[in-house]
């Protein structure tokens, strides 16, 4: 064999032998979509960089975390024209919250977030509301809009509404909020309520680093926020939330009748009723994520254990709200939304009743505070 045709075979065997080596952790890296590499600052190339410490700034630190996956599959923007996380690297700190209208605990966050936005937006921070929806009535533009304004969201808001962008960043809850910094990594998440002293302490920590890559001369504020939120005790609570709808019903159905998938039902009330247990009275039909009264009235019992009660629930509909048989107040319900139904003074255990007017009224899921 010739010397070319020798080093040819050799060639053709070391291109195998890298293919058959790399390619188990190219399938490590699905998961994670990361940015364009012109866009991404390394942290890890200015590792070794030392910077004057009686300037009050320090070294830059090498990178553990993950590239941020992009926004993916977005079928609507609010408050923006189309906004990607890639544009942001090197010029912004980014919050992104994945949340869903008709969430209790999503509507307990806004107010933090809303302050933040505030405080920091021409400080370097960009915030991100990802709008993954639960239900198929929070795929609606209109819907999501309503609520943008009800809680006076000013930062863009993108509708995630098949959950690409969920899936990207492998995300399974509402709320959860991920930081990402100048450099385009997530370096911090939490997930649910809570958290928020951290949370805006890592803000500030991320947008002092932002301003000495930048070589800027800013005062980012220590101050964390005061913001008026609505409080809850969680492990005082001891009803879970609560599903109707044949699909998404967790078992905390209490009425012998069941709910059979797409039949109407003529519920009646047990002689005992268990807690945490849903039970309906009048005809009803059963659908996917939820019930649908289909008599001109229907009740609705529950025993429960917390200090305030919430309904997501739509149509055009009164609710009278009895809470150990004492009326405590009248409701209207329309468009697909949370509704409070008790704003208790405590905690405890208490049966509420709903008798509810109006066919068409759907109720969807019980939560608590």
């Amino acid at each position: 064999m010739k010397a070319k045709d020798f080093l040819f075979v050799v060639l053709i065997i070391l291109v195998i032998v890298a293919i058959v080596y790399l390619q188990p952790a190219i399938k490590d890296v699905k998961r994670v979509v990361p940015l364009d590499k012109q866009q991404v600052v390394s942290a890890a190339e200015k590792s070794s960089e030392n910077i004057d410490e009686e300037n009050q700034v320090y070294s830059l630190k090498k990178k553990s975390g993950i590239a941020a996956p992009e926004l993916a599959g977005i079928d609507g923007y609010i408050n923006t024209d189309k906004i990607t996380i890639g544009e942001l690297v090197g010029k912004k700190v980014v919050l992104v919250d994945f949340w869903t209208y008709s969430c209790i605990n999503c509507q307990r966050t806004l107010p933090y977030i809303v302050a933040w936005y505030g405080k920091y937006k021409d400080k370097g921070l960009e915030i991100i509301g990802v709008h993954s929806p639960e239900f198929d009535f929070e795929k609606k533009y209109d819907n999501v809009q309503r609520a943008v304004q009800k809680w006076n969201i000013k930062y863009p808001v993108v509708l995630d509404n098949a959950h690409e962008t969920w899936d990207a960043f492998a995300n399974r809850y509402w709320p959860h909020k991920y930081l990402v910094d100048i450099d385009g990594y997530v370096v911090w998440d939490h997930i649910g309520e809570g958290g928020y002293d951290e949370a805006e302490r890592k803000i500030q920590e991320l947008l002092e680093q932002r301003m000495i890559q930048l070589g800027m001369n800013d005062n980012i504020s220590k101050e964390i926020s005061a913001v008026n939120a609505q409080q809850v005790e969680p492990y005082k609570i001891g009803t879970p939330e609560i599903y109707l709808g044949y699909d998404f019903t967790r078992g905390n159905f209490g009425n012998e009748e069941g709910l059979p998938a797409e039949k109407e039902v003529d519920y009646t009330l047990p002689q005992q009723i268990n807690t945490n247990q849903i039970y309906l009275e009048g005809l009803w039909f059963v659908d996917r994520d939820h019930v649908r009264l289909v008599s001109d009235t229907g009740k609705v019992f529950l025993r429960y254990k917390a200090k305030n009660v919430n309904i997501v629930a739509g149509g055009k509909s009164t609710i009278k709200v009895n809470v150990d048989g004492e009326k405590i107040q009248e409701i209207k319900t329309s468009a697909e939304d949370l509704y409070n139904v008790v704003a208790g003074k405590d905690y405890g255990e208490k049966t509420v009743q709903l008798d509810v007017t109006g066919k068409g009224f759907r109720l969807y899921t019980f939560t608590f505070g």
